[in-house]
């Protein structure tokens, strides 16, 4: 089973009204406030996993302060996932510190969403190491089984807008300060998976996984060696980051790295099936 777990979709309303809409958030906006920006409904998606042969994407919107923003994207993702359930599983979007977070967790987890996320610490103003800022929100996750999908950043390199502050230390103390959540960070966790080198560091993150969003854009594709090397390769999914990029763009990637066949199938699904339960 090939799995697509990092996939941001909208309504067709939603990008019709997109110049309205993206002055709803500011954290969107600077995400989107270019000629080139990409939008992608669900039956985008669909027309892009039948290219790419991937058999199911985990979908979800953007990330975003306004909670009725957070709701309207969720809404879409529920009826999308009813539409076609055998192709999408859905995860919520929510503010962690709004005041409805654990009413409308409960709505989606009831409405057949599996998770959580991608939630942007800089969009939603949060401290990932904080646990007096995230505690709440992560022990409803913890109650209600939903895996969450922490976006993390590397510190370091060339700007590109969203770029955040949360990085590799911040993303290992929200680990360890949540042992009983699942937790994938986005990204390669901004650099995390190299410190699972240090062998305390492995073992204190057996709950943890990565996604290579975006990995072309940051990262050369010694990138999974390394990760080999470092003992994460096996939780290490797919995420394209669609439509910022087509699962494509990763195929052609792995094509110049030395990565096993098995490697390529764990990356491409296997991983993911196993750490969110698909069967």
């Amino acid at each position: 089973m090939k799995i697509d777990t990092h996939v941001h979709i909208l309504s067709p309303d939603f990008i019709r009204n997109i110049k309205k809409n993206m002055n709803r958030d500011t954290h969107f906006k600077l995400l989107h406030d270019n000629p080139k920006a990409k939008f992608a409904t669900a039956e985008d998606v669909l027309a892009n996993m039948e290219k790419t042969g991937i058999d199911k994407s985990v979908v979800f919107g953007f990330s975003c302060l306004d909670p009725g923003m957070a709701r309207e994207a969720n809404d879409y993702i529920i009826d999308a996932v009813k539409r076609y359930p055998d192709r999408l599983i859905g995860f919520a979007i929510i503010p962690p510190k709004d005041a409805g977070m654990e009413k409308e967790l409960i709505r989606c987890r009831e409405a057949g969403l599996k998770g959580v996320g991608e939630i942007i610490p800089s969009s939603v103003h949060i401290d990932i190491s904080d646990q007096e800022e995230v505690g709440a929100f992560t022990a409803v996750c913890r109650e209600l089984n939903l895996p969450i999908l922490m976006h993390t950043n590397e510190l370091v390199g060339h700007y590109y807008p969203g770029k955040g502050k949360m990085g590799p230390e911040q993303a290992y103390f929200f680990a360890i300060n949540n042992p009983d959540n699942k937790i994938i960070f986005a990204h390669w966790g901004g650099g995390l998976f190299c410190y699972e080198l240090m062998p305390e560091v492995h073992r204190s993150l057996q709950h943890v996984c990565y996604d290579n969003a975006a990995s072309p854009f940051l990262f050369r594709p010694e990138v999974y060696e390394t990760a080999r090397l470092a003992g994460v390769l096996p939780k290490v999914m797919l995420g394209s980051d669609f439509p910022l990029l087509s699962p494509a763009r990763y195929y052609k990637e792995w094509a110049a790295t030395e990565i096993t066949e098995e490697e390529k199938k764990g990356i491409w699904g296997e991983n993911a099936a196993g750490f969110l339960g698909i069967g």
